[in-house]
């Protein structure tokens, strides 16, 4: 008998979404065939499917020890969150194949279904990043006597979902500063700046609003800014690693002296990003909106905002009573948000028959929340473009330190 050859070996996935992307949560069923076509009689003694998900970090430092001599030190770190072994051949003994153990695949396609489930546990969302990363995926192993075992693996998208309809999402951040420019032989009047968004959580393609009021009494010409950062944190060995990225920004207009602007809901969009993860413990990602007046010739005058990308956007009732929280809110007071909504007309003053009231006071009830299967529907758009997105260049100095103590005063600002 001539023995073939095994032509190809691959992984498909069952469950697709509209962008052809293996898209699971905690807890849900992962199924798929595996594909073996062969030119000929191929003896197999197994096939084996292994499923994985590891969050890695690895970065390394190196210290000078001397004039000519130097060391490296190596941080590495793994949590482990999923593993599955499923044997589709090799447990049964075929009829067509006379040794002990061996099965036979004739000429052909063949296809193996497997399944297994994720943990209900809260899984890391799958993550790339400079010193760590979050993985899950797929391996199927074909062993065949005497010779080298066929690997074939493929990766499949894990999300942690995170529901910004929450009370702690749902809040106002807002926060004041001022600062007053001086030396020795002058003074210049203070700048401050206060800044207000309407919610902590967001989801990927929404647009931040951004309410700030900006006054200048300094001698010098100032510029407001707003910028969402995203911080990737890497654990290891009881030591961390930071890294911050731009994710959007937008600039104001130049402010002279004695002049003041205020922002009645400036737009930020939020482009297509990874979601925060707050529940691994060796990575997380964490953004901050940073409100700031760019002083030239001096420190910043900076606001940082903490924000949770989350994958379950906003419900239309939350909106609502979000959109109220932050209008009737007093501290601070924001120019167009001031004033309290009227109260709604009661249908008990209206005059109208039974029915049509009844009719009415149906159509007030809330609607219906999305079943699960949905609530990731809106965020399926992103996943394609924030995976397959080249990420912003790495910013490992931080761009707004806190000042230090300075040994001697600042020279006097120009005039």
């Amino acid at each position: 008998m001539v023995l073939g050859k095994v032509r190809a070996l691959a992984v498909h996935f069952d469950s697709l979404n509209p962008s052809n992307l293996p898209v699971f949560s905690g807890g849900e069923l992962v199924s798929g065939r595996v594909l073996v076509q062969v030119t000929g009689d191929v003896r197999v003694r197994s096939l084996e499917v292994t499923a994985r998900g590891v969050a890695k970090v690895r970065w390394t430092e190196s210290r000078n020890a001397g004039a000519n001599t130097a060391y490296t030190q190596n941080y590495t770190e793994e949590v482990e969150y999923l593993r599955h072994r499923d044997t589709l051949i090799g447990e049964d003994r075929d009829a067509d194949c006379p040794e002990e153990g061996l099965a036979l695949l004739h000429a052909g396609l063949h296809e193996f279904a497997f399944s297994f489930s994720l943990p209900q546990m809260a899984l890391a969302t799958s993550f790339e990043g400079k010193h760590g990363s979050v993985r899950y995926w797929v391996k199927a192993e074909l062993h065949r006597p005497w010779m080298l075992p066929v690997r074939a693996k493929k990766e499949f998208i894990v999300f942690e979902h995170i529901d910004i309809n929450t009370p702690l999402l749902l809040a106002p951040q807002a926060g004041t500063k001022e600062k007053t420019l001086c030396c020795w032989f002058c003074a210049s009047g203070p700048i401050s700046l206060s800044a207000k968004i309407e919610r902590k959580g967001y989801t990927p393609g929404e647009s931040i609003q951004i309410f700030a009021e900006v006054e200048n009494c300094s001698s010098r010409v100032v510029v407001p800014k707003a910028a969402l950062y995203q911080t990737q944190t890497f654990f290891a060995k009881g030591k961390g690693k930071q890294i911050q990225q731009l994710v959007s920004n937008l600039r104001g207009e130049a402010l002279a002296q004695g002049r003041s602007q205020s922002w009645e809901g400036r737009l930020l969009k939020i482009p297509p990003v990874s979601p925060s993860i707050l529940d691994c413990p060796i990575i997380r990602v964490e953004y901050v909106l940073v409100v700031y007046v760019d002083v030239p010739g001096g420190l910043n005058l900076s606001l940082s905002l903490p924000l949770v990308i989350g994958t379950i956007p906003l419900h239309a009732c939350a909106s609502r009573t979000s959109s109220i929280s932050s209008s009737c809110s007093s501290a601070p007071s924001w120019p167009g948000l001031a004033q309290r909504p009227e109260a709604p007309p009661s249908y008990s003053d209206l005059d109208i028959s039974e029915s049509q009231r009844r009719v009415l006071l149906r159509g007030c009830e809330p609607p219906p929340l999305p079943r699960h299967e949905d609530e990731s529907g809106p965020l399926l758009t992103f996943i394609t473009e924030f995976r397959y997105l080249p990420p912003p260049l790495y910013a490992e100095v931080d761009p707004y330190p806190e000042p230090a103590e300075p040994s001697r005063p600042d020279p006097c600002p120009s005039r």
